[in-house]
């Protein structure tokens, strides 16, 4: 498997400004854990780089028919599932709780919340990756992504990115 630097982020809300920028112009590949927010900043990020999405509870019809609900694939020796409403470990959604026990991922990555969160779940075997969020709406004072390297050894090198919340739109 070939090395590849990962974006992930989330709850952009309509927003791509320098900052998601500049990270995404770095990365092989991007994940969006959903509520995207327009058409416009999913084109902005497939223009940088592959883009693997969810849509999110914000994102309307044309985001819909763009992105699934959900993502499940494996590379090299990971499988991962990609969600919006997700929950957290102890706190899965229904839906999370289904999908987990269909596909039985050993990364699995939700959005929605805007809290970041990464921490494993010894009961399922996985890590969970919430991003928190990286766009401008929302409660959320740091705006923030995660940034990690995929290859035949895992998932490692795991960042944290993070910015105060202010506008800064290209």
């Amino acid at each position: 498997m070939k090395r590849k630097r990962i974006l992930l982020l989330s709850d952009t809300h309509g927003t791509f400004d320098n900052f998601i920028e500049k990270y995404a112009r770095q990365a092989d590949e991007i994940w969006h854990a959903g509520d995207i927010g327009n058409m416009e900043v999913l084109e902005k990020l497939e223009a940088l780089a592959p883009v693997r999405a969810v849509y999110g509870n914000i994102d309307g019809h044309r985001l819909r028919l763009a992105v699934p609900e959900y993502l499940f694939w494996e590379d090299g020796n990971q499988k991962f599932l990609l969600l919006h409403i997700g929950g957290y470990p102890g706190r899965y959604s229904p839906r999370a709780k289904e999908l987990l026990a269909r596909f039985r991922p050993t990364v699995f990555m939700a959005g929605h919340s805007h809290i970041l969160k990464v921490m494993p779940d010894k009961g399922r075997n996985l890590l969970f990756m919430n991003p928190g969020a990286a766009g401008l709406s929302g409660f959320h004072k740091q705006r923030t992504m995660l940034r990690f390297v995929l290859d035949d050894g895992g998932l490692h090198d795991l960042e944290v990115i993070e910015r105060p919340r202010r506008r800064e739109i290209l």
